[in-house]
């Protein structure tokens, strides 16, 4: 199964509670790329039925102007994800966010249960993608077998307070906590040939630590950030989106490449750096999101 939008710009995705419409009814309007529309934490056991009701009239009757639409379903120990999962197919959510991923086993479990309702309420078969957050040391051991656990799979996600908590630390601010779990989950990510979301930051009077957190997991190698308020958004879409530097150079480098490679020619320098054919990959990358983020005006 191939779905087009599984690798899709997705830079910075917005947590909002799925119970309030007066939430999810224009969030296109702050322009992230995905939207995490939330039955777990933010709702209350009471709540449950209402913010599904709320949920299904937002999925049906919204025009989200092409933003992504994820549903974080409640964790696979409670009563509700079943219901929560019939509820978001029939609303035709694009991907599920599966919460407490610890095992293929689980994610096994939700897919099953997406293809029935997919097959109960008529929609395509596959047409729904999934995602993993990581929120204990368990699951970010296993995120290699997460990763790769179902073809719907889109990517990982870290949830670093409950992950701190599991690691008995907490968060600092500094990201020295976080470090191993980053990196082990982008190493799994990339070996599956998945993406990779890093934590919310939740100091929102602190956006300059939170740029700095960006620019560190963006040099990580993550493909976007889980966010909380409207206001962290230009800031993600600044440092995940390559500067006209980076494009131009990545154009010499496409260009130098192609021409080099007719000539037999392996290492040469681009503006005075070596290059060889090791950079072709990245310098296509850069153009690649360039052109998903809507900065790229070039030929290539």
């Amino acid at each position: 199964m191939s779905h087009p939008n599984k690798k899709r710009l997705r830079r910075s995705m917005m947590f909002l509670n799925a119970q309030k419409p007066s939430l999810i009814k224009d969030p296109y309007l702050y322009g992230a790329d995905s939207l995490m529309l939330d039955l777990e934490d933010a709702v209350a056991v009471t709540a449950k039925d209402t913010a599904r009701f709320s949920l299904y009239q937002a999925l049906k009757n919204v025009d989200y102007r092409g933003c992504e639409r994820v549903v974080r379903i409640n964790g696979l120990d409670t009563e509700y994800w079943k219901e929560d999962i019939r509820c978001c197919i029939a609303g035709g959510a694009d991907v599920l966010r599966i919460p407490k991923t610890e095992d293929a086993k689980m994610v096994k479990a939700v897919e099953d249960a997406v293809l029935a309702a997919e097959r109960e309420f008529e929609r395509p078969e596959g047409s729904t993608l999934l995602m993993a957050a990581l929120e204990s040391a368990k699951g970010v051991m296993s995120a290699y077998e997460v990763c790769t656990s179902s073809e719907r799979m889109i990517g990982i996600a870290l949830s670093g307070g409950d992950y701190t908590k599991d690691l008995q630390t907490k968060i600092t601010g500094t990201g020295v906590e976080l470090m191993g779990a980053r990196q082990q989950m982008i190493i799994a990510a990339r070996a599956a040939g998945v993406q990779c979301f890093d934590t919310v930051w939740t100091d929102l009077d602190n956006l300059e630590g939170f740029r700095k957190e960006v620019m560190l997991i963006k040099d990580m190698g993550f493909d976007g950030k889980s966010i909380i308020n409207p206001r962290q958004i230009p800031i993600v879409h600044e440092v995940f989106t390559p500067s006209m530097k980076e494009i131009i150079f990545s154009e010499k480098v496409i260009r130098e490449i192609d021409s080099k490679r007719k000539e037999g020619i392996g290492v040469f320098t681009v503006d005075g750096k070596m290059i060889d054919i090791a950079f072709y990959d990245g310098a296509q990358r850069v153009i690649a999101l360039a052109k998903a983020s809507g900065v790229y005006k070039g030929e290539l």
